[in-house]
């Protein structure tokens, strides 16, 4: 689905933000990719989508641009539409008929419990509700890759936490691909097939290994011993890289 070859990306004539990444995801995989800030996770996710182009190497998509979808940590939702409006937008891009397209925007609304809110205005909704409307947004396109630049990252813990489980669940159901930024360990655990760590600027893959917590039915997975010894493993792989992305700042 996605190959990512000896890549290097920069900004002008400076440092590399990611220098040599080799990123390979699967059909059907949900990898999940940490590492310190700066590292060039973000970086890396505009490149596969297109919005920068590599100094060095390549990234090859066995899919079509607009089989992509994107989420990012802030939503996209224009706050002169209601909810539904702002779903249903998409699909009217494509071309789909007003009605059909308002069908399907109701259709995933209600898969995401937000039954009885298509027709508030974003600055009507939660955070988390907010989130739920730009994942229908994307969802509703029937992307084959999910790209998720650290989509709950400003949310509470309990609303961030059932948002995971909803995710999960959609993964499951539909199988998609998915490549999902996060600077929570937990999170990566919880969702992913596979973890992948990287270093500090310039980032590059410094470890990847396959995980099966998110094929476990109980919710609550993250409060066994399994659970926690994977956890203290990539917080050891982490601590220098996050000492060492410290140590640029301050320099800088």
């Amino acid at each position: 689905m996605l190959d990512v070859s000896s890549l290097t990306l920069s900004y002008g004539r400076g440092e590399p933000v990611l220098e040599g990444a080799d990123l390979r995801v699967e059909p059907g995989q949900f990898v999940s990719l940490v590492g310190p800030s700066g590292s060039g996770k973000s970086s890396l996710l505009r490149a596969i989508i297109g919005l920068q182009q590599p100094s060095v190497g390549t990234v090859s998509l066995d899919v079509d641009r607009p089989d992509v979808g994107m989420l990012f940590q802030d939503d996209a939702l224009l706050p002169w539409r209601t909810a539904l409006d702002n779903v249903a937008l998409g699909l009217r891009i494509r071309g789909k008929p007003r009605p059909s397209s308002r069908d399907e925007a109701e259709r995933w609304l209600e898969r995401l419990a937000l039954a009885g809110f298509g027709q508030r205005f974003p600055r009507a909704l939660s955070g988390g509700q907010r989130k739920r409307v730009a994942l229908a947004q994307v969802l509703a396109l029937e992307p084959r890759l999910l790209l998720m630049d650290e989509p709950f990252a400003a949310l509470d813990q309990q609303t961030r936490e059932l948002l995971q489980e909803e995710i999960r669940a959609i993964w499951r159901r539909t199988g998609k691909t998915v490549l999902w930024i996060t600077h929570s360990i937990e999170e990566a655990l919880f969702l992913a097939t596979h973890v992948v760590v990287m270093t500090a600027r310039p980032g590059r893959v410094k470890a990847a290994f396959a995980c099966g917590f998110s094929r476990e039915a109980d919710p609550l997975i993250a409060t066994t011993p399994e659970f926690a010894e994977a956890k203290r493993a990539i917080v050891g792989l982490l601590r220098q890289e996050s000492l060492e992305a410290q140590r640029q700042e301050t320099a800088a």
